[in-house]
């Protein structure tokens, strides 16, 4: 996906978002959030954490 297809996805700007992906910015916890449900992986996976992807919590709001 594009950073604008990602963005959208999200609910904010490609701007915003690619400053997420520069470093410029830290990812806040709900952002991080968001792109672990649209990536279906975890957050620990997002942030370097582990090599397992897999998500440890669902909730049913999926």
């Amino acid at each position: 996906m594009s950073q604008t297809q990602v963005a959208k996805k999200i609910g904010m700007s490609q701007t915003g978002y690619s400053k997420y992906e520069t470093g410029e910015n830290d990812i806040p916890t709900a952002i991080l959030i968001k792109l672990s449900r649209l990536y279906g992986v975890s957050v620990d996976f997002l942030l370097d954490l582990t090599e397992d992807p897999h998500i440890y919590y669902t909730d049913s709001k999926n």
